[in-house]
């Protein structure tokens, strides 16, 4: 589109003002959608590998009918292509957003919620089909989705331009929603950032910015903690790519590499970078300036985001989509100890953990406990910190239903066609991760907790206390377990003290005091870099 945007007066459908010019969308469904309105500049020539800038702004109404160019990503392998939606839309304006609301204009003061897509920083948009917007513009709430920056574009690390462009784009985009929402019937009072995965790192990491700081009400971490990568992981996988390509690791060489090219060298040096076998891969680091410090400890101990309400949680099975599809599982099993120990160096711990875990799950096999222990360390104790970091102001929930496809189980991601869709039929790329027959009251539980949430900050279950209340999304009705003492709770090291009860009740100790490996797994998965082997 260029500057003079083409005019489209004959045709009906609701117009708003942005502060870069008007833009129109269409009603479906009686909800007015506008897809694919640009919050900054096309990052690409000058702007390559640079912070986003404001687009140019046009006169007349431009048209917001269809999704926009999506960032340059490399397609899922074979495998993950069967199970996980990843359109792509071609054209260099790929920094835009949508928005469904059921009311534009002024004076409506919804509440609004903002989406992150996932993907590991690599893959995905806005685009999925899954993260239709319209249910949530049917109950109430003004939704947003948001494409920024991915792979070496949004997140490589050079000497010669800025780090973080991709969560620089994300910060451009809340701005942006800010100061534009409430063309679009929604309240900048009341914004709930949510994402799962990628998405939900990003979101951690944009509590903590300073910049962004009173920009967001609530927010909402499904299945990813806030982090930090360390910088020379992220270093080294630019390098490998430099090394492939056979020219230096700066970003002014980078951009002479023709895109696909660029695009399939990152696919292949990013192969191992699955997060259970922990290789090269791209991500959020300490930059001093947008990212002072570690996000999470940031959250934990500082004064950042003390105003902002939480919602976070995971899926029982998180490692089963990270080691099914590609045979990893199998494999895992197969190597036995040798995984094992690959486990225990990736969490920094010694061989009790494993051992706590065996006690604890007897029935696991190397693949069950090698992807929940590393679930456990990069995932689940983040979360746990945080929660109690913000007792009474916290909400957490772990999604338990499995899929109806072979061994997929509760795997990453599962929950996403229960948050959006709430019809489950009506969108047919809902069934790639859950298989045919989810269960509607599920996603009428799901969708309306989140809804909840988004209106007052309260999903409908007990806030985060001394007792560890968890909300189990699962078969049957939700429930509430406390993770101080029911066995059903999801971390497993935390379930130790209930195993301990329940073995003395029938006379039968274990070994060696549940309570004594409730403290040992805990004390171990800490992610600190001091941690010793156990002799």
């Amino acid at each position: 589109m260029t500057a003079t945007a083409t005019q489209t007066a004959e045709r009906t459908g609701p117009v708003v003002d942005t502060p870069y010019g008007a833009v129109r969308g269409r009603y479906e469904n009686g909800i007015a959608v506008f897809r694919g309105i640009p919050y900054a500049a096309p990052p690409f020539g000058p702007h390559r590998f640079r912070p986003p800038v404001p687009p140019e702004p046009w006169t007349g109404v431009r048209d917001a009918l269809d999704f926009g160019p999506t960032a340059p990503k490399p397609p899922y392998s074979d495998a993950f292509a069967k199970l996980l939606s990843d359109p792509v839309v071609p054209g260099d304006d790929c920094l835009n957003l949508n928005v469904w609301t059921p009311e534009p204009g002024r004076g409506a003061r919804l509440p609004v919620m903002v989406w992150l897509h996932g993907g590991a920083l690599t893959r995905g948009s806005s685009a999925v089909p899954v993260y239709d917007g319209h249910a949530f513009a049917r109950d109430g709430v003004v939704m947003v989705s948001v494409n920024y920056r991915l792979g070496v574009e949004g997140y490589g690390l050079f000497p010669d331009a800025p780090v973080n462009p991709g969560l620089r784009d994300q910060l451009a985009a809340l701005r942006w929603v800010h100061e534009s929402i409430e063309a679009f019937g929604g309240d900048p009072d009341r914004i709930t950032l949510f994402g799962q995965s990628a998405g939900a790192i990003s979101i951690g990491a944009l509590l903590a910015v300073p910049q962004a700081q009173g920009l967001v009400r609530r927010a909402v971490l499904q299945s990813g903690p806030p982090e930090a990568f360390d910088r020379d992981k992220v270093r080294r996988m630019v390098r490998r790519m430099a090394t492939r390509l056979k020219i230096p690791a700066t970003a002014e060489a980078f951009a002479a590499v023709d895109r696909e090219l660029l695009l399939r060298t990152q696919a292949d040096v990013g192969r191992l970078s699955s997060p259970v076998l922990g290789g090269p891969t791209f991500g959020i680091v300490i930059d001093g300036e947008l990212v002072p410090r570690d996000p999470l400890e940031a959250l934990v101990d500082g004064e950042v985001a003390r105003g902002v309400d939480l919602m976070l949680g995971w899926t029982r099975d998180e490692y089963r989509l990270w080691l099914v599809p590609g045979g990893l599982h199998e494999r895992v099993d197969r190597l036995g100890a040798v995984a094992l120990a690959g486990a225990m160096a990736r969490c920094h711990c010694g061989v009790e953990v494993p051992r706590g875990y065996r006690a604890l799950h007897p029935g696991a096999g190397a693949a069950e406990t090698v992807g929940q222990l590393v679930t456990d360390h990069l995932l689940r104790y983040p979360l746990h910190r945080l929660a109690d970091a913000r007792p009474g102001t916290a909400h957490v929930y772990e999604f338990a239903w499995p899929s109806n496809l072979p061994d997929l189980g509760s795997c990453h991601a599962l929950e996403l066609g229960f948050v959006f869709v709430f019809d489950t039929g009506d969108i047919p790329e809902s069934a790639k991760l859950a298989g045919q027959g989810a269960p509607q009251s599920l996603a009428d539980a799901m969708h309306g907790a989140w809804v909840r949430f988004a209106v007052d900050g309260d999903p409908g279950w007990q806030p985060w206390d001394d007792t560890h209340p968890v909300r189990i999304f699962g078969e049957g009705e939700p429930y509430v377990v406390h993770g101080a003492r029911d066995p059903e709770f999801a971390l497993w090291a935390t379930d130790a003290v209930a195993k301990e009860t329940a073995a003395r009740a029938e006379g039968t100790p274990p070994a060696r005091s549940a309570t004594e490996l409730r403290s040992v797994v805990r004390r171990r998965l800490r992610r600190t870099g001091d941690v010793r082997r156990s002799s």
